[in-house]
């Protein structure tokens, strides 16, 4: 069993930066190897891929949308994943997710069995 907890949304304003945190903690496991995933959602819009790491590795992975301007990193003696966000942008307004699972793709939902509460990113313009 895993839990994630993010923290770190908050309202900004054009150009400004945001750090988010996804502190996990394992309860039980078969497999080690994880990846985690961050995803958005906007108001009335279907949830897309933002950025990925497998753990293992530390191989990262960006959607084109955001990629140059966040970088995801991970901290393992914390347990606990960042999304680095810069130069944020309007279109950047979203409730983000961050999620775990052995997955085969890192940018997709499939394989994610496990997904954080949600933080609201709000950029003004």
């Amino acid at each position: 069993q895993v839990e994630l907890v993010e923290s770190g949304g908050g309202l900004v304003q054009t150009g400004d930066s945001l750090r988010l945190s996804c502190a996990f903690s394992i309860r039980s496991i078969v497999n080690p190897s994880y990846a985690m995933g961050w995803f958005r959602q906007a108001p009335g819009k279907e949830r897309e891929f933002v950025a990925g790491i497998r753990w293992s590795g530390g191989y990262t992975y960006y959607a084109d949308s955001v990629e140059g301007r966040f970088t995801v990193s991970r901290d393992d003696a914390k347990n606990t994943g960042f999304l680095q966000m810069n130069d944020l942008k309007p279109e950047d307004t979203a409730v983000y997710y961050c999620a775990a699972g052995t997955v085969m793709a890192v940018s997709r939902e499939h394989g994610y069995t496990y997904w954080g509460q949600g933080t609201q990113v709000t950029v003004s313009s």
